[in-house]
């Protein structure tokens, strides 16, 4: 393992380097003008695979965007680790809060990332940490310490739902059999508090329409005797959530987990800073669902926020129109045992329900996904959590993000093997935001932590 370690410290220059490569690609998955851009990263991400050292890799082709598959097997009898990464990154929007442009990477020092951070659009999600992977598993094979089977799964359609990768898992489950299924996708609770992601929340997304007039009406002419969709949306939607921060929606809370006393404490261990975590956003106050914690709010308890909401007229100078229609996109995050086809149908129910005779209203479901939660008893987790603690030199705790990964469940349903979710980024990092950055120290330690989970898986 020092020889490992030696070779990786001796490298540490290059895989940023490679890394700002990689950055450069605006892999923007959501939007067709990048279309280029994407299946250039899928080839590069390819390429990456081959000089790390790993056999028979693929660029496949799918109804979307391809995925990069590539592996290393030593030896049948030894067991297989499954790396899971997406190359797609989300749009930069809106580019004018950038300090640089989002795909010229550079490293910045911060208060949280003193040793400097590097700052570009995928640099946390999911870039800089897939690329974790690929370069701990170049150490091992340049070292000749590699103690089981590798395979790489990297896509492309992460951020907009996974499209295509449940028809490929599928179509492929010899080719990605394994024993279990790697995941740097997520968050340590802080560096001075290492942590293992025990859980993951679901989703129901939905798009949600309201319709009044039949055409977009002058306000001097109308206003005061029609409805207007704006107006309705935005008391619907507010409507959702009840003063004690309860959602509404009739049968919500049907098969939410009741998680035990015993197991909230142990939770509220970690260190829960209200006043630290309201600076780090630029609040003076939170707010949430009566009777539980911060941490419990954004992690064991099921939410709904509105995404966006739109209508009427939104550029420049004025034009006094009563619209004829209003938009909004909606998310709801969800615990075990709520699943994304049943809280949708609830939504629309609810939602139609409470729409006025007035108007009309249509909700249309988009991606969702299952919650899940590993045990923080299995071997899985313990491999994970004493690589960590090793690298990091301190105690790890479990720890249920509020996040959605939908694709775990899937793994587990189709290929019959658990997730470890071994994440290295911080909630701090502005994933989906401008100037999003991810810490040299994250970086490096993800790439010192993920051997050392080789060995313990191996054992």
């Amino acid at each position: 393992m020092q020889e490992t370690l030696n070779y990786i410290n001796e490298n540490k220059q290059r895989f940023v380097d490679e890394l700002f490569e990689l950055l450069r690609i605006p892999s923007i998955s959501a939007d067709p003008a990048y279309k280029n851009d994407v299946l250039k990263c899928a080839d590069v991400c390819a390429e990456h695979l081959r000089n790390a050292g790993a056999d028979n890799v693929e660029v496949c082709e799918t109804k979307g965007y391809p995925i990069v598959f590539g592996e290393k097997i030593i030896d049948t009898n030894l067991p297989t680790v499954l790396v899971y990464g997406h190359y797609d990154v989300q749009p930069a929007d809106p580019l004018e809060l950038w300090r640089k442009p989002p795909f010229e990477p550079y490293i910045e020092k911060t208060e949280l990332h003193p040793e400097g951070a590097i700052f570009a659009r995928g640099s946390a999600d999911d870039k800089g940490q897939f690329f974790m992977h690929v370069k701990a598993f170049e150490a091992m094979m340049k070292t000749n310490t590699l103690p089981c089977n590798v395979k790489f799964i990297l896509e492309g359609e992460e951020e907009v739902g996974s499209v295509s990768l449940g028809d490929f898992v599928n179509e492929n489950k010899e080719k990605l059999s394994c024993d279990c299924i790697l995941i740097s996708d997520t968050h340590i609770y802080s560096n001075e508090q290492p942590t293992v992601t025990t859980g993951l929340r679901g989703l129901s997304y939905v798009e949600v329409e309201v319709e009044g007039p039949n055409r977009d009406l002058h306000s001097g002419l109308y206003g005061g005797a029609v409805p207007n969709p704006i107006h309705v949306l935005s008391r619907m939607i507010a409507n959702l959530i009840d003063e004690n921060g309860h959602i509404t929606i009739d049968g919500f809370y049907d098969n939410v987990e009741v998680v035990s006393d015993s197991d909230r404490t142990e939770m509220n261990k970690l260190k829960d800073n209200p006043e630290e975590f309201k600076k780090s956003i630029g609040l003076s106050g939170v707010e949430g669902e009566k009777g539980y914690t911060t941490l419990e709010r954004a992690s064991i308890r099921p939410t709904l926020d509105c995404n966006g909401i739109w209508g009427g007229y939104t550029g420049e100078g004025a034009k006094t129109v009563i619209p004829s229609k209003a938009f909004a996109k909606i998310s709801m995050r969800l615990v075990p045992y709520q699943t994304p086809e049943e809280i949708t149908e609830k939504f629309t129910k609810y939602f139609e329900k409470i729409a006025p005779d007035t108007v009309k209203v249509k909700v249309t479901p988009h991606h969702g996904g299952m919650p899940y939660v590993l045990q923080s008893d299995t071997k899985e987790f313990l491999a994970a959590k004493q690589a960590m603690e090793t690298a990091f030199g301190k105690e790890v705790l479990p720890y249920r993000s509020g996040g959605s990964i939908p694709i775990t469940s899937m793994f587990e349903k189709v290929l019959g093997a658990k997730s470890v979710l071994m994440g290295f980024g911080l909630d701090s990092d502005a994933i989906h935001s401008p100037n999003e950055h991810y810490g040299l120290f994250n970086f490096y330690k993800g790439i010192e932590s993920i051997p050392l989970f080789f060995e313990n898986y191996s054992k």
